[in-house]
Parts: structure tokens; C-alpha cells; sequence
């Protein structure tokens, strides 16, 4: 798993550019827009990767997060 965050500018609406690229090259994961003084100051993008593994013993596909 890993986080990126980035610093915003709420100078415009260059920050729903910027989700929307964040979103788009995202599979698994989280996008959290953060505001203060109601302006976008930061945008968090948590990416998960998920493998699908047998489990030991059992014939069943188990995910890991």
C-alpha cells in the first residue's frame, strides 16, 4: 500500500483536474480530498494492491488486502 499526498493550490479549479487524474490511474485504492476554510488544501490518494492467493489446504482463492 502506498500514499501519496499533494499539496494544493485553491487558486482555481485546477484541483478537480488533478483528482480526476489521480482517480483515473487508480484500480484499488482511496482518493480523499482535504479542506480547510472551505478550500481543497490537499489531495490523498491511498493505493492498495490486491493478489489473489490459494489459501493452504483448500481448494478456494482468498484476497489479501
Amino acid at each position: 500500500m502506498s500514499t501519496s499526498q499533494t499539496p494544493v493550490s485553491a487558486a482555481g479549479p485546477d484541483w478537480v483536474a488533478l483528482v480526476r487524474e489521480k482517480v483515473e490511474s487508480l484500480r484499488f485504492g482511496v482518493v480523499q480530498i482535504v479542506v480547510h476554510d472551505r478550500k481543497v488544501t490537499q489531495i490523498e490518494r491511498t493505493e492498495k494492491t490486491r493478489l489473489d492467493a490459494p489459501v493452504a489446504g483448500s481448494g478456494s482463492r482468498r484476497e489479501l488486502t
